[in-house]
């Protein structure tokens, strides 16, 4: 995850950036740069690598401008190179950018047109030409960057000075996370309120939407239709040391929003967005030669794998064995020469995951894994390590950790399809496309959570609930039931909606609740029938799709609407609604959820 601040000092604060990037560093990056407003113009200085490499390049050319931002970046769009380094900058405009900016393409060749030129590979580039081009057309600072941001689509957050501006930055978000810092006399942006510990404690968090206009005396807010609004301080106990809760009220909560921002950085860890293509890494294996994978994993992890099984075998065409770990280990499998083994983990430490890992190991297969601690005992043991780039996740029930899970497995599925010719091209982009939609769509699900609150006290009386799926729904839809377990402790079991009438459905009454996971893809009519099937008995539908509930022909107690997406990338959109139905519903309860009874975050024993 890249990291953003910004300060307007009273001093110089080229350092203090720097100081404050070091906080960010346990995000993960492999450039970072900072640019300041000097006398009424803008300089930066950049640097591949570490912040070490930064700070040597501003000793031997410092910076003196008392504003300024600093970035320290995850390649995305481009190369890891100083060319493509943060800030990004015209005469006029300087910016740093976490996230994706989905249409960079058409609004670079607008731009281009116009006569603007650029410089990187990048897509925040754009988005300094964009404000730019804003301001030449008669605009202001702020009027321009207001009308700039309507033109941009994805998840994002920003934060932008102005050359001749030495008391004016504005920050923005779009599903990537920004906090305003109050001082005396001096304000701040950043990342998370990690980054702002050392200078104040006064956190005011944007919300989606949002767009902050800070001066030295203090900060305004506006709204995504560019209203001033009002949004609240907070006194946060983030330090240098800690992951804080933000504004949220438990640290599940703050993962679940994180997801449109962690999912973009680890999309971009595996695609180039520029071409539109898989850009996986060599992993020293011919992926179109593997005979079959293996995929082995505990809990949440397993669900991923079993939502990935779908995804290799439909596109990649490769036969695919899941097993949950603990199983596995004691099967004595047989598994074939030549074969793959890949492991889901969040933690790189899950014992039953590493035995079977050894086992595997010991029956000369080729791991992969896929983890979210890259020094971890799994990703040691490994040959090839499929990071994902979730950040710490604190809460015990698995969030943004699955959904991370989720989309390197996505993109792991089309590298294997484009080694094997299984996919074109032209598929190729169309599926990479809808994944890089992913986090847009996320965002404008969590502007819609009052529907989920308003359904907790209803939900909560509940004693059993079922959760039906077909496809990759089927996953999606046992991960809803385990969400549910962990955290309200309501007893919950997911099932492939066409295994109803095989005895599930005797359990059917109108005291129970039944969430259907209902895409409106090729398999809906099948799970519209067994939709029926649970309504003529009486059955409590609570229909998660983005079909029109008109369409079902039958009685649904709550319509959960979810954008239209591509098949595809349905899994990690629908994993949203049932984090939050059970978010939702644990909290009515007045539930632990951040740890729930009996649970661990990581399981090293068996």
């Amino acid at each position: 995850m890249c990291g953003i601040v910004g300060i307007l000092g009273t001093k110089p604060v080229a350092d203090e950036l720097v100081d404050a990037l070091r906080r960010l560093e346990y995000r993960g990056y492999d450039s970072a740069g900072v640019a300041t407003v000097e006398n009424g113009h803008l300089e930066r200085r950049r640097a591949e690598g570490k912040l070490k490499n930064l700070a040597a390049r501003l000793n031997d050319e410092p910076l003196q401008g008392h504003a300024g931002i600093g970035h320290t970046r995850w390649a995305t769009h481009g190369a890891p190179n100083e060319r493509n380094a943060h800030p990004h900058m015209t005469d006029k405009v300087s910016v740093v950018h976490n996230g994706i900016i989905e249409n960079f393409r058409e609004i670079r060749d607008a731009l281009r047109a116009e006569g603007a030129e650029f410089s990187s590979e990048t897509d925040t580039e754009v988005v300094a030409h964009l404000i730019t081009s804003e301001m030449r057309k008669g605009d202001g600072p702020v009027a321009a960057t207001g009308r700039a941001l309507k033109k941009l689509r994805g998840a994002f957050a920003l934060a932008i000075i102005f050359a001749g501006h030495d008391d004016l930055m504005i920050g923005a978000r779009e599903g990537s996370p920004l906090a305003v810092g109050h001082g005396e006399g001096e304000m701040y942006l950043g990342s998370d309120a990690i980054a702002l510990a050392p200078f104040t404690s006064q956190i005011t968090y944007l919300e989606e939407g949002d767009w902050a206009i800070l001066h030295r005396g203090g900060a305004e807010f506006r709204d995504r239709a560019g209203n001033k609004v009002k949004r609240r301080s907070i006194t946060s106990s983030a330090s240098g040391f800690l992951v804080d809760k933000g504004n949220h009220k438990h640290f599940m909560l703050k993962e679940i929003h994180e997801q449109p921002e962690v999912i973009s950085h680890t999309l971009t860890n595996y695609i180039d967005m520029t071409s539109g293509e898989v850009a996986f890494p060599d992993t020293g294996i011919d992926l179109a030669k593997i005979p079959r994978l293996t995929i082995s994993a505990c809990g949440t992890a397993y669900l991923a794998g079993m939502v990935a099984k779908y995804w290799l075998e439909r596109y990649a065409r490769v036969p695919v064995e899941i097993d949950v770990a603990s199983e596995m280990r004691y099967r004595e499998a047989p598994m074939p020469e030549g074969g793959v083994a890949l492991f889901v983990s969040q933690s790189g430490e899950t014992a039953d995951t590493l035995a079977a890992l050894r086992y595997a190991k010991a029956q000369g297969q080729r791991i992969f894994s896929v983890v979210n601690v890259r020094t971890s005992t799994i990703a040691r043991e490994s040959d090839v390590v499929l990071p994902t780039l979730a950040g710490p996740e604190i809460g015990v029930a698995s969030t943004k950790a699955f959904t991370c899970q989720l989309a390197t497995l996505a993109c792991f599925a089309l590298a294997i399809g484009r080694a094997r010719g299984t996919i074109t091209p032209e598929l190729e982009r169309e599926l990479v496309q809808a994944l890089t939609e992913v986090p847009r769509h996320m965002v404008g699900l969590l502007r819609e959570e009052q529907q989920y609150e308003e359904m907790a006290p209803w939900l909560s009386k509940a004693k059993d609930v079922l959760y039906l799926g077909r496809g990759t729904a089927y996953p999606i839809a046992m991960e809803g039931a385990l969400k549910l377990k962990e955290i309200s402790y309501i007893h919950a079991e997911g099932y492939a909606a066409g295994e109803m009438k095989h005895g599930p459905i005797a359990l059917i009454d109108e005291n129970v609740p039944v969430v259907v996971v209902a895409p409106d893809d090729e398999l809906f009519e099948k799970t519209v029938s067994n939709m029926q099937e649970v309504a003529a008995r009486g059955g409590q539908i609570v229909l998660v799709s983005d079909a029109n509930s008109d369409k079902v022909g039958c009685r649904v107690a709550t319509h959960l609407s979810v954008p239209s997406v591509h098949p595809f990338a349905a899994p990690l959109v629908y994993a949203l609604p049932m984090q939050l139905i059970a978010y939702h519903t644990a909290t009515f309860m007045g539930t632990d959820v951040d740890q729930p009874r009996n649970l661990a975050k990581s399981v090293t024993v068996e």
